[in-house]
């Protein structure tokens, strides 16, 4: 993933919601890097990294749509469709729940008090691949 060549195309393609997107990329990286301990990221830290972007925009993009400034909330999803391109494809709700109950059946879950365990699990094997409010929302149902 060369951001850096990515900005410059961006940037001669004189794109600027992908520009913006891009920079706001590489200074999360950079940030992530100048922590205490961090030292160079790898795949799965980009990652991480990428889906809090992702996430906080769609969560931005959430409440413009409720104060009704849709112009607002556009910018946000535009930003948030060129972030996706550096996600791996995210799993479908049918995808997630065949997972989600094998992983019930292998570890004997029968309750909501078993939610944690099951979420652990699932979050281990689905990282990057499904929103963690998806998730949930059909451990919550497959356990209910």
């Amino acid at each position: 993933m060369d951001i850096n060549k990515q900005i410059k195309e961006a940037m001669l393609a004189k794109d600027a919601v992908r520009l913006s997107s891009l920079r706001a990329i590489k200074s999360a990286f950079m940030i992530a890097q100048t922590e205490k301990g961090a030292g160079e990221l790898d795949e799965a830290s980009k990652q991480k990294i990428i889906q809090k972007q992702v996430k906080q925009r769609k969560d931005a993009a959430a409440i413009y749509l409720e104060q009704n400034r849709q112009d607002l909330a556009n910018d946000e999803l535009a930003q948030v469709a060129v972030l996706e391109e550096f996600l791996p494809a995210q799993m479908t709700e049918d995808e997630v729940r065949v997972i989600v109950t094998s992983i019930i059946s292998q570890s004997g879950a029968s309750s909501m008090a078993d939610m944690g365990k099951v979420m652990g699990q699932a979050n281990k094997q689905l990282a990057g691949q499904v929103d963690g409010k998806l998730l949930a929302q059909i451990v919550k149902s497959l356990l209910s």
